[in-house]
């Protein structure tokens, strides 16, 4: 979208956020000549211009850059780019910019071998930044669930994390664990999701020998195993009801009683559980007994997705790469292109194509894994049709036509929306009020290409909101 420059008055407003702190404005710097980072550089006065030799950009300076290279200003409400007639140019969401042609910017903007991304409030980042503990890469937002997290095992209370599948939740689980007052005692990890359900019950609480036919022996259950320490039940909502029942009655009295057991056995657990689903909704669905929600439910966390903490994501691929292949660089364009995909899969997802894209650098003796070594549905939404294919360093952008023409279709040959998918869109627009933009930047998408889902799929935008 472009803009007279004379419309966009850099409003140097600094809001604040629910709990009264100033909210900043600026981009954060996110990987500099061959090296991922997390440095924040404010919006003073709503603008910022920068070039080779800006103080803002520190020592990690970019020979690529020009000394004027663009300004960012911030209006308010959105970011715009101007390429100042930058020599290398400037690309905003992997499009190249006309000069002196202000640009709003949705995920990502590139100057010479440097990456930005624009956020309404850089301050969390310029504060704690982002740390990497234990094999874990946690940006502002984690980091402050994690004190949450702590807070609440030092208290002995149940936890319960919410979040998409790949997020992170059995490390957060761990983290509880290991602030709580059993970090002395085992932490066992269950996957209810893969437990069947006719064997649920026994692995779960065990048995006595004789139980059923072919109990030879007592048989231990993850209850049992966890005793003084934490059970982590991750997607505790797959379990049947009756088993949710006996689960509940368990935690309540801190009893178990095995199949063929005469009598309880007394256990001292923590509970941490964890679902990629809304626990309310599966109460009110039959789905999930009240009781037991009102049991573990609460307090509760929510994990952001991959695609809300873009600070952590080229530090991610960066470690993955210098650990599984120290002697290979890193290109911008895969770390570009990675920005710019929602990956529905989040961390996991990430991490394993980007595993891939390795094992394609090496196998065809490249010096540096690039955006082409990266599968082409690596980290797409799915049901959103085939995806882009993986940038290389841009040098032209197609003429208008040819790109409207090329959308067109990849559209007639869209497979269906996947169930899942349309509700992680619909609770976006909901989360959103029905703003169309709001909504795509949350999912990770162009607005244009969220609303050709819309449209596509026929997906209602809320009561009272037109698409923007």
């Amino acid at each position: 979208m472009e803009q007279d420059a004379s419309t966009l008055k850099p409003s140097g407003i600094r809001g604040k956020d629910a709990a009264g702190v100033e909210r900043i404005p600026g981009l954060m710097r996110l990987f500099a000549p061959g090296k991922a980072m997390a440095v924040a550089l404010p919006l003073n006065g709503g603008e910022l211009e920068l070039g080779r030799g800006s103080p803002a950009l520190g020592e990690a300076q970019d020979p690529r850059m020009s000394r004027r290279h663009a300004r960012i200003r911030f209006d308010g409400r959105r970011f715009w780019v101007t390429d100042l007639g930058s020599q290398n140019g400037t690309f905003v969401d992997g499009e190249p910019v006309p000069p002196e042609t202000p640009r709003e910017v949705q995920r990502v903007i590139r100057m010479g071998d440097s990456l930005f991304v624009p956020n309404a409030d850089v301050n969390p980042l310029e504060q704690l930044g982002v740390v990497t503990r234990d094999g874990f890469v946690r940006g502002p937002a984690v980091q402050a669930l994690l004190e949450e997290v702590a807070r609440a095992a030092r208290l002995g209370f149940p936890l319960h994390i919410h979040g998409e599948s790949g997020t992170g939740k059995e490390g957060m689980a761990r983290a509880f664990h290991e602030n709580g007052p059993h970090s002395a005692g085992p932490f066992v990890a269950v996957n209810c999701a893969a437990i069947p359900q006719t064997i649920a019950e026994r692995l779960l609480f065990g048995a006595k020998r004789g139980a059923y036919s072919g109990a030879d022996a007592d048989a231990q259950g993850y209850l049992q195993s966890a005793d003084g320490g934490t059970l982590f039940l991750d997607e505790v909502v797959e379990l049947d009801l009756a088993v949710q029942a006996k689960l509940l009655r368990a935690l309540e009295t801190k009893e178990i009683l095995s199949l063929g057991a005469a009598k309880p056995k007394t256990v001292d657990i923590l509970i941490c559980s964890a679902s990629n689903k809304d626990l309310r909704g599966l109460v009110a669905a039959g789905k999930l007994r009240e009781d037991l929600y009102f049991r573990i439910g609460r307090p509760e966390v929510s994990l952001p997705p991959l695609r809300q903490r873009p600070e952590e994501l080229a530090l991610l691929v960066q470690r993955e790469v210098q650990q599984v292949a120290p002697e290979l660089g890193l290109h911008i364009s895969l770390v570009e292109t990675c920005l710019l995909r929602p990956w529905p899969g989040n961390v996991r997802e990430l991490l394993v194509e980007t595993r891939s894209a390795i094992q394609a650098a090496l196998m065809h003796g490249a010096q540096r894994v690039e955006a082409r070594h990266l599968s082409t549905n690596a980290g797409t939404a799915f049901g959103s049709g085939p995806a882009p294919a993986p940038m290389s360093v841009p040098t032209s952008a197609p003429p208008p036509e040819d790109r409207e023409a090329a959308a067109r279709e990849a559209a007639s040959r869209a497979r269906p929306l996947e169930a899942d998918e349309r509700t992680r869109i619909e609770e976006a627009l909901r989360q959103q009020g029905g703003n169309v933009a709001a909504t795509a930047r949350a999912l990770g998408m162009h607005r244009t290409q969220l609303r050709r889902l819309l449209e596509r799929h026929a997906i209602a935008i809320p009561a009272g909101n037109e698409p923007d």
